[in-house]
């Protein structure tokens, strides 16, 4: 398989250099597979002779037509963290060939593989309207607002819908690129996966912190601020409605908008994220936080955090 690793100003350098290293791994351990599937023969592309990544190093591509046979495009994040800016340069005039790029690949029926900001370039070429994709966790609000066409699932991992490929937060990358190699051979990418001690990791749920995505609206951190006041009682909507000075469904609708989910469901957000510090920080019985975070039985604590986390109480508390 060819494969064309778009590299632009600013790009990722972790983001870039996960995809080849976990390719190139892949290429050097085929051979002790019994049947092993074909090589990755990856070129880095890109639009000027020499371009300087985010942290400030040169990289030397070759140029962006080698990328006009390949049979997979992958695009690494771009190395921005600050929402407006982010949004500044994947719609200005300095990425305007990769947008292209992306777009006309696509076109020609490429499949299209990015994670982290990169699927901001992707979103914003056109190629994930009416895709199923996922994002870096903490700026799926921003995502979500600026491109309601696009199917966002910001808890997954990794995504694949109809030719393009899309991962979570910066070290995504290599979930993105173990995933590559899945689809060619399941068995190899396990491999390289412990080769390189990777864990895998398909939600991103477990790494959300639910008072950053609260940032993204004033009505949602007020609520978030409320809603920390009061863990350690029932869930009242109507209360926390009352208490923001707006009505309960203009809370529900905000929530929804903003984060894709329930107050309800935010709320137990909190509580997961209360009762793991507690169960990590404290000798605290899980009886006691299960009251101190609204539960009365510690059943449905246990429960919510085995469905949050995808781990039991006792792997909390060693870790």
């Amino acid at each position: 398989m060819d494969v064309a690793v778009l590299v632009y100003d600013g790009v990722f350098d972790s983001g870039l250099s996960a995809a080849l290293d976990v390719l190139d791994a892949a290429n050097a351990m085929r051979g002790e597979l019994p049947q092993p599937p074909p090589a990755w023969n990856v070129t880095t592309v890109g639009f000027s002779a020499q371009v300087r990544t985010g942290a400030g190093h040169l990289v030397n591509p070759e140029p962006a037509s080698a990328a006009a046979t390949t049979d997979l495009l992958v695009v690494p994040a771009l190395a921005e963290r600050r929402p407006d800016a982010l949004l500044d340069r994947v719609a200005g005039p300095e990425l305007a060939e990769v947008r292209e790029l992306v777009a006309e690949r696509r076109d020609r029926g490429t499949p299209i593989a990015s994670a982290c900001t990169g699927t901001f370039l992707l979103a914003e070429s056109g190629v994930l309207d009416g895709r199923r994709a996922t994002t870096t966790w903490w700026l799926a609000p921003v995502f979500r607002g600026r491109y309601p066409a696009v199917d966002l699932d910001e808890t997954s991992m990794v995504t694949t819908s109809q030719g393009v490929t899309t991962a979570g937060a910066a070290f995504g990358h290599v979930d993105l690129a173990l995933a590559l190699v899945r689809m060619a051979s399941p068995a190899l990418a396990d491999l390289v996966a412990r080769y390189l001690v990777v864990d895998e990791r398909p939600s991103q749920s477990a790494y959300t912190i639910p008072s950053a995505l609260a940032q993204s609206d004033p009505l949602i951190a007020a609520f978030e601020r409320w809603a920390r006041l009061h863990l350690d009682a029932p869930d009242s909507l109507s209360e926390a409605a009352h208490a923001l000075g707006v009505s309960e469904r203009t809370l529900q609708r905000t929530v929804r908008r903003v984060l894709n989910t329930t107050p309800v469901r935010f709320v137990q957000d909190l509580r997961v994220e209360q009762a793991t510090h507690l169960l990590r920080t404290t000798d605290l019985s899980l009886e006691t936080i299960a009251r101190k975070v609204g539960y009365e039985h510690a059943t449905t604590l246990r429960s919510l955090l085995r469905d949050r986390t995808g781990a039991t109480t006792a792997g909390l508390r060693t870790r």
